[in-house]
């Protein structure tokens, strides 16, 4: 059974529509960002959860807050976190903040 384009149900033939192409392009490059920055924070959070001795939750808490306070974004916090774990240096505009929050899990 042979089906035209014409024949197919408008949902069909309005995908390929230029908006609809540009309107789908800039939803799969969203989705493409959201899933890079969802990798950076939990490789932050695992940084966190090792030096802070923290859980996943508390270590989403301190980054969060540390988000908050310095007003950073989410995500650049996140990069900073992992930078210091890769390299030991920790990134002055977070440093007291997440000081701050480690120090509240850190025995002694």
């Amino acid at each position: 059974m042979d089906t035209h384009a014409d024949e197919l149900p408008g949902a069909v033939q309005e995908l390929g529509t230029p908006d609809r192409i540009r309107q789908l392009e800039t939803q799969v490059a969203q989705l493409q960002q959201a899933v890079t920055s969802h990798a950076v924070i939990d490789q932050a959070m695992g940084v966190i959860v090792a030096v802070g001795r923290m859980t996943p939750d508390e270590a989403w808490d301190a980054l969060r807050e540390t988000s908050m306070c310095t007003n950073i974004k989410l995500r650049h916090v996140a990069e900073l976190v992992v930078v210091w774990g890769r390299d030991g240096v920790l990134a002055a505009e977070i440093r007291e903040e997440l000081s701050v929050r480690l120090k509240r899990r850190i025995p002694g």
